[in-house]
């Protein structure tokens, strides 16, 4: 049985809404988000892909898949980070994300890091 504490990513995300880059006449509401990756295990690890899960409040699922991040493979020793920052676009402005990146340990286990469901939400908006 493997030892989970071996493998252990966390995953934290600060989102920004673009104003800038939307319009809300047109239904365009653009958000960054800075995603932190911190190897918490005992073992390093590289990403290897990404899965997102992106849902805006009329319900709407885009799903991206993807190697790595930003064009990077990162590879994490135990307390060793990396941060990134990307971006997305809604047709609402609230909604979800949330997803996994798929890891390689060096001793060859392969493995998901969770990244918690997180609230993308322009500013002033009254629900």
């Amino acid at each position: 049985m493997d030892d989970l504490a071996s493998y252990n990513i966390k995953v934290s995300v600060d989102t920004t809404y673009l104003e800038s880059q939307s319009d809300t006449t047109d239904d365009r509401y653009v958000f960054a988000y800075t995603v932190t990756i911190q190897n918490n295990g005992e073992v390093p690890a590289k990403l290897l892909a990404r899965h997102w899960v992106i849902t805006d409040s009329n319900g709407k699922t885009q799903e991206v898949r993807g190697d790595g991040v930003v064009g990077e493979q990162p590879h994490l020793k135990p307390g060793e980070g990396f941060q990134y920052t990307s971006g997305t676009m809604l047709e609402t402005p609230v909604g979800t994300m949330h997803g996994s990146y798929q890891m390689q340990a060096d001793d060859g286990t392969e493995f998901d890091a969770e990244i918690e469901l997180f609230t993308l939400s322009a500013p002033r908006v009254l629900h």
